[in-house]
């Protein structure tokens, strides 16, 4: 049977979000594969991982901060179409100074558990890649609380960032 020829200009995987799903489930390969890699080898491999993604998370932090002087831009900007519709995010509140936000669908997880990983390595690995977010958060100048996720068996991921008085800056200053 021959395969079908994509269309030039349309990407055979689908939509923009399937497309965005399938670049972060590859991501989420890299890490399985890497942390599972340095285990094997005797390493340190949560230590290792965490530290890196958290240097990751602190970098696109700086950026959204010249970006996002406050938390109504941060949200502007956190809550964009491609990634509500990826993560399938849902808004619970939405302050001057704090944003919740469910997340009901991961492709983390879902490619983690494509590899076979245990509930429990799952959960690890969805931890090592909050500090992403986590240095994202430190950046901005918020905190970040993560109350319950996908990968502890739970419907949803839900995030909150909250500023402090200080992270606050309006856009003119």
């Amino acid at each position: 049977m021959k395969e079908k020829e994509p269309v030039k200009g349309q990407c055979p995987a689908g939509s923009p979000t399937d497309v965005n799903r399938m670049q972060i489930e590859h991501r989420a390969l890299w890490l399985g594969l890497i942390y599972d890699e340095l285990v094997k080898s005797g390493i340190d491999a949560e230590a290792c991982i965490r530290r890196a993604i958290r240097r990751c998370g602190t970098m696109h932090g700086a950026a959204f901060k010249a970006q996002c002087p406050n938390m109504e831009e941060f949200r502007r900007v956190f809550l964009r179409d491609l990634s509500v519709n990826t993560f399938e995010m849902r808004p619970l509140d939405s302050g001057a100074d704090a944003l919740t936000v469910d997340f009901r669908y991961c492709p983390l997880v879902e490619a983690w558990k494509k590899m076979g990983f245990d509930g429990k390595t799952r959960e690890l690995l969805c931890d090592m890649a909050m500090e992403g977010d986590r240095g994202i958060a430190e950046a901005m100048g918020f905190t970040l609380e993560l109350t319950e996720t996908i990968a502890q068996g739970h419907p949803s991921c839900t995030l909150r960032f909250s500023a402090s008085a200080s992270s606050q800056r309006s856009p003119t200053a």
